[in-house]
């Protein structure tokens, strides 16, 4: 079977955004090591050394010239998506219980599938849906550890985590429509969020800065992967890619998470993490298969 120009194109797109979560299976594990930084002075740390590591490429390419072009709602839109993220992921933490809210939280990638149906030149499978559905399945059982309750006090906190999730599937979806807007404009979320996460930091937080070279090194694996390399590789993804696998395939990162926090001693191996493995499994795959059946040559042809 030969692969049309497009689809190989789509192809390497999907890939270099799946590399985004690779990455974000290490956030657990490298803040977990930046202990006892508070989040939102780690988030501002963080997105500033993502920021300047994007400056220095767009430098290196001259590419500040594209970055005047850029409408200032452009960055605007982009700033919104990162922080707004971070901030009511954060929020949320403190108000409900965190397997519960990162639960919740994490329907972005089954919402970023749904949403994806609304763009230009997308359909929406049945394939894409079930696997989503399957994903997230499995995703809860490793967030939330097989456990079950509510706690009515915990609605508040909880109803952040779901607008945590509203949110950053929005940014993931609507970039899709800003394919024209080079990558290097990621640069300038980042230093915008950095921004405002420090003025977050210190209206909300006490300033504790990490305690020996393992913390700060923690701090800077941070910078250059979870929280700085991965929103660029994601907007290729997005931008360019199958969003909809994509979507699907990000509910690999929390049992990539916890393999990596087992494989460090911070966390140890369950029946359910097994179970979990075979429902994202599971999930990936039928999504991958109304992929491909949608990008046939047939279709391409």
């Amino acid at each position: 079977m030969t692969l049309s120009p497009r689809t190989r194109t789509r192809t390497r797109a999907t890939m270099i955004g799946f590399i985004a979560v690779l990455l974000w299976s290490l956030l657990a594990l490298f803040t977990a090591g930046s202990a006892p930084v508070p989040p939102l002075l780690l988030n501002a740390m963080c997105f500033a050394i993502g920021g300047v590591i994007g400056l220095i490429w767009t430098a290196r390419n001259r590419g500040f010239a594209r970055l005047r072009q850029v409408s200032w709602k452009v960055y605007a839109f982009g700033t919104i998506g990162l922080f707004g993220y971070h901030f009511l992921y954060f929020t949320a933490l403190r108000l409900a219980p965190a397997a519960e809210a990162g639960l919740i939280a994490y329907l972005w990638p089954l919402l970023i599938v749904l949403f994806s149906g609304l763009l230009p030149g997308e359909r929406l499978g049945r394939g894409h849906v079930l696997g989503g559905l399957i994903a997230f399945a499995g995703a809860a059982l490793v967030v939330a550890g097989g456990r079950a309750g509510f706690d009515p006090q915990a609605l508040p906190g909880l109803s952040l985590a779901f607008l945590c999730a509203l949110t950053w599937a929005t940014y993931s979806v609507l970039s899709r429509r800003l394919g024209t807007v080079p990558t290097d404009s990621v640069a300038i979320f980042c230093i915008a969020t950095a921004v405002l996460s420090a003025l977050a930091h210190l209206a909300l937080e006490p300033t504790v800065w990490p305690d020996d070279l393992s913390g700060w090194l923690s701090v800077l694996a941070l910078g250059l992967g979870p929280v700085g390399l991965a929103f660029y590789v994601w907007d290729i993804g997005v931008k360019h890619g199958d969003i909809q696998m994509l979507g699907v395939a990000s509910y690999a990162a929390p049992l990539l998470s916890t393999l990596a926090l087992i494989v460090a001693g911070f966390a140890q191996a369950t029946v359910s993490l097994v179970a979990a493995a075979v429902l994202i499994a599971g999930g990936a795959a039928l999504a991958a298969r109304a992929s491909a059946v949608r990008s046939s040559p047939a279709k391409d042809a």
